[in-house]
This record gives C-alpha cells, sequence and structure tokens, in this order.
C-alpha cells in the first residue's frame, strides 16, 4: 500500500471516529475517476459550517504539524487548513460550508482502493465542479481528463446546477463555456 493510501487511511480514520461529514477530493480522487497522476498531498473537504471552525481547526492542529506558522489564520481567512504529516506528507483540509460543498459530502462515494479497504470520495461530478471552479491549469487537464473517462456515466445537468451559481459568485462566466467545450470536445461518444 502506498503511502497516500495509508495517510487517506489515517485521515478517514481521524475524521470518522469524530463523526464529522467528508469526503476526498483532489489528486487522489483524480487517480479513481480519470488517471493516474503524481500528487504528493490528501485533499479533504470537510463540513464545518460558517462559525465554529475552530473547534475543527483546534483538533486537526492537536494531532497534525501545521505547514506554515500561521496555519491557523490562514484556515480561519482563507477556509483552507494546511498540515503535514509524520511522514511529511501533504494535507489540505478545505473547511466547507457552501450548498455545494454539503452535497458533494452527500454525494460521495466509498470506493474501494485495496481489497476490503474503502475511501469516501468525492462523485467525478463534483471533482468535475470542484476542478472547473479552481480554474488552474492542473485543474483543467484534471477536468478534461475526467470527463473523457467518465463520459457515459456523468450527469451533466448537475454538474450546471452546481457550477452556474458558483461562477457567478466568482464572477467568471467564462468556466463554464470553457467547460461546455471540454465537454463537446472529450465527452461525446
Amino acid at each position: 500500500m502506498n503511502e497516500l493510501i495509508e495517510l487517506a487511511i489515517e485521515l478517514q480514520s481521524f475524521c470518522v471516529r469524530r463523526n464529522w461529514k467528508f469526503c476526498f477530493i483532489g489528486g487522489l480522487v483524480v487517480q479513481h475517476w480519470a488517471e493516474p497522476r503524481t500528487t504528493k498531498d490528501v485533499d479533504i473537504t470537510l463540513l464545518t459550517g460558517f462559525g465554529g471552525e475552530e473547534s475543527y481547526i483546534d483538533e486537526w492542529l492537536r494531532h497534525y504539524e501545521p505547514r506554515r506558522a500561521d496555519a491557523r489564520e490562514f484556515a480561519l481567512t482563507r477556509r483552507v487548513l494546511v498540515l503535514w504529516s509524520k511522514s511529511r506528507l501533504g494535507i489540505d483540509i478545505a473547511l466547507g460550508a457552501l450548498p455545494f460543498e454539503e452535497n458533494s459530502i452527500l454525494r460521495a462515494r466509498d470506493v474501494e482502493v485495496f481489497r476490503g479497504v474503502s475511501l469516501r470520495f468525492c462523485s467525478p461530478e463534483d471533482l468535475i465542479v470542484m476542478k472547473a471552479f479552481a480554474n488552474r491549469d492542473l485543474d483543467w487537464r484534471d477536468v478534461q481528463m475526467t470527463i473523457a473517462r467518465q463520459k457515459e456515466t456523468l450527469d451533466w445537468k448537475y454538474i450546471h446546477e452546481q457550477i452556474e451559481p458558483l461562477v457567478m459568485l466568482k464572477e467568471e462566466p467564462e468556466i463554464v463555456t470553457r467547460l461546455e467545450r471540454l465537454r463537446e470536445k472529450h465527452g461525446r461518444m
């Protein structure tokens, strides 16, 4: 079993023991829904809501080393807690509160990564929404590969229902246009 999977199992157990709502996102999930690619961290969306995030942050910080001196303050303002595992792998915890984040956690699936070992992965649709919203080159490659690999099963109505309000909030409607171009190019059989 590789180090990232071992860390993901550890983090999942950490969340489950506390009855926290969460799912894995990012590179580890891309490896399942799209294609294997290099990743050096484990990403999680943790449903914290707005207000009260401090208790979640402080609990993580009691058990994991912060990756920056101002990790607590950074998490409270940027809504991402950045930590190190004991073996110095990165841990990124997105503090979820938006309806989309809650939906993605509710829609998450237990995916068997090794015989008898499952991890709670966001759906391919939610991965596409998150990656498109992030709007970085690597994220668009992940979107493209997820569309190409999952094309027969994707719920495009759901994807649009989720991405459109987010891009309005971000004031970047061109994200939807770019997503549609990728759907046309890679999502048709």
